[in-house]
């Protein structure tokens, strides 16, 4: 691990404009993903901006009978609450699918929305990577592909969103809520708040240089029968091959999401009217443009199968 310096924030503003004005400055919460890059040298940070005093860590509810979920909320405190498991039990189910227990009583609310990729490529500094180094090139594609992506993918890059919950906030149509080194508020629907990886695969969200999570919103309760199906490698502490986030109402309509085929969780919301029509019929039409590779193209199946697992499911 290289030398950094380090500094306790106050404020989000104070945070936000502290790493804008700071070269090579990071913020540094629950450090569960931070801290494991800056030793493998992937993240090199001159400074690190701790937010832990920051009081970002509630759990509130809107005016409109949603959750406004605190960006320092551990994963643990966020699983279990009541409100959470009773009105939105999606989100408690991915998170409790993510990681082993001691680090989702770490991990943040913000920083596992902001977790990077797994691609071993991006891990091994011996190897090209577009994440890691922009224009170094991508030694995934045409390696070993098996975990990486099929969909939304591009030639410069062909690594995964790694997270659960971030799946299940995307179901649920939350809003991450920011503030800009200016000290302005701004509110990012999570559907904009991933970006595909294009020619810049190292830009990975919406956020500018600085901007600081305060929050995630979450809309009222559709109700509904709430499902997540996670298909791993072994049966804890892995991340997904394929995950499906689900709202299946009485009458078969619903939602879905699925993780661990894009560079974001993926939802198309046109493949939800056809839900109906089971999962063979949704797929086509959620998977319309997938470019899998040789190792990885049994993910198509396996969404198909997962997806329809979720409906048997939610049909009791």
């Amino acid at each position: 691990m290289k030398p950094f310096t380090y500094a306790r924030a106050t404020s989000p503003a104070e945070a936000a404009a502290a790493v804008a004005r700071t070269p090579n400055a990071k913020f540094i919460a629950g450090g569960t993903n931070l801290l494991d890059l800056m030793k493998l040298q992937i993240e090199t940070p001159a400074h690190l901006i701790d937010l832990q005093d920051l009081k970002l860590d509630r759990i509130e509810e809107t005016k409109d009978g949603g959750l406004r979920i605190g960006a320092f909320v551990s994963n643990s405190d966020l699983a279990s609450d009541a409100r959470v498991r009773r009105d939105y039990g999606v989100l408690s189910r991915a998170i409790v699918a993510g990681a082993s227990g001691q680090l989702r009583n770490k991990a943040t609310t913000a920083g596992n929305l902001l977790q990077r990729t797994r691609c071993p490529y991006f891990y091994d500094t011996n190897q090209a990577c577009n994440k890691r180094k922009p224009g170094s090139g991508c030694a995934a594609i045409g390696g070993f592909s098996r975990q990486l992506g099929i969909i939304g993918t591009s030639d410069a890059c062909i690594a995964t969103y790694p997270g659960d919950m971030a799946v299940a906030m995307r179901l649920l149509d939350a809003t991450v809520e920011t503030v800009r080194p200016d000290g302005a508020a701004r509110a990012i629907p999570i559907a904009d708040f991933y970006t595909l990886p294009g020619s810049t695969p190292h830009i990975e969200t919406a956020l500018v240089p600085g901007e600081l999570i305060t929050a995630v919103t979450l809309p009222k309760p559709i109700g509904g029968t709430h499902i997540y199906h996670k298909v791993r490698d072994r049966a804890s502490y892995a991340f997904a091959l394929v995950s499906v986030a689900a709202i299946v109402q009485r009458d078969g309509s619903g939602r879905v999401a699925v993780g661990g085929i894009a560079p974001k969780p993926w939802r198309v919301e046109a493949a939800e009217a056809v839900l109906p029509q089971g999962a063979a019929a949704v797929t086509p039409k959620l998977l319309a443009g997938a470019k899998p590779t040789h190792d990885n193209a049994f993910k198509v199946t396996l969404v198909e199968r997962t997806l329809a697992a979720a409906l048997i499911e939610a049909k009791g």
